[in-house]
């Protein structure tokens, strides 16, 4: 497998017709709707996927597989970069507390060097909707990486080594330049070597979300699929120190569907203040008009309605979740390859929840 392609996922935690596949699905009726999207999903290159779809107050979960065991709700899969909005969530809990403020700006312990603008510091507000002018990545990940699992190796002294040698792209507040070294600096700023825990405890936990870690149990292992690139299996990844991007964070489709229902109904959430905050707007991208809150992006339906949403992927994983709040729909699919048509798996959950918004 190439290593330039391989090394190159790293930016990424960051999609017809019909096949054989085994199915199981929750839901007569919404079976139907589903199960042309789980077809779609591997005609495109999934091993296998599963869809969750939030519908009326009611949860549905769909699982497919080119060949072994169908995916249920209780499959593991690595999460990717929609581990960026329990980061947010996490941010937006700080804020609550009075522990910090959007406007604080990103600080680190001694010895790790800050970048900061002409203008002005890098605030946490920043951070957390992509416009902090950071670079995708760190200067210095990727050299010496194993193509395989291109975070595993990267340390804090790594880290405190690239930032020295990290400019700005552009000033802080002025344009959307997507950012992991971003979402994992603002892991480290709200819990300095302390990300992974710090998300269990402020936002898994109270959400119910137990299989949504990036500590991988053995009764987790027992229920994980292999990840995938261009028909090879390949190592999750692992990540200890940017691990605030969601680079190596494990779910579950039941997982995703709970925190969905609570992105949808917060008034039912012990984090209902800290969800609102997430997805009230907070930036918009001047040059092409990109809506973001904390971690979620904004977008719009066929008719015009409001989708949140967030993607994610390693390189062996493809996720995506979307929702349209005023219907009380949400959408998620996870499957267990990377490969360039990931944009082909995001476009079935938007096509889906247009579907079931419109229907």
């Amino acid at each position: 497998m190439d290593r330039r392609r391989l090394l190159g996922t790293a930016a990424v935690a960051a999609g017809v017709g019909l096949l054989p596949g085994r199915a199981m699905a929750a839901g007569d009726g919404l079976a139907a709707q589903v199960r042309p999207y789980l077809d779609r999903a591997l005609a495109a290159g999934a091993p296998s996927a599963v869809f969750g779809v939030i519908r009326g107050g009611r949860r549905y979960v769909a699982g497919a597989s080119q060949e072994g065991p169908v995916p249920d709700g209780r499959t593991v899969f690595q999460l990717g970069s929609i581990g960026k909005t329990l980061t947010a969530t996490a941010l937006a809990r700080a804020v609550g507390a009075s522990r910090v403020r959007l406007s604080t700006p990103l600080s680190l312990p001694p010895g790790f060097t800050v970048p900061r603008g002409e203008t002005r510091r890098i605030t946490l507000r920043d951070l957390a909707t992509h416009s902090s002018g950071l670079p995708r990545l760190p200067a210095n990940l990727l050299a010496g990486a194993d193509p395989y699992n291109p975070y595993a190796h990267y340390t804090l002294e790594d880290l405190a080594a690239g930032l020295s040698q990290t400019s700005l792209d552009n000033e802080p507040g002025t344009a959307y330049t997507y950012s992991n070294l971003g979402f994992g600096l603002l892991g480290q700023a709200l819990a300095f070597d302390g990300v992974d825990a710090m998300l269990r405890r402020q936002v898994a936990a109270p959400l119910g979300l137990s299989d949504t870690t990036t500590t991988l149990r053995p009764d987790m292992a027992s229920r994980k699929v292999i990840g995938h690139m261009a028909g090879e299996a390949v190592p999750d990844w692992r990540d200890r120190v940017l691990s605030g991007a969601g680079t190596s964070m494990y779910s579950t489709a039941d997982d995703m569907l709970r925190y969905l229902d609570a992105q949808l109904r917060p008034e039912r959430s012990p984090l209902r203040d800290a969800i609102e905050l997430t997805q009230r707007h907070h930036f918009t991208d001047p040059s092409t008009g990109l809506r973001l809150g904390l971690g979620w992006h904004f977008g719009a339906l066929s008719d015009g309605r409001t989708v949140t949403w967030h993607n994610g992927g390693t390189s062996g994983f493809s996720t995506c979740a979307a929702f349209e709040r005023k219907s009380g729909t949400a959408v998620v699919i996870l499957v267990n390859t990377y490969s360039d048509a990931t944009r082909a798996f995001d476009a079935l959950v938007f096509a889906l929840l247009d579907e079931l918004v419109g229907s």
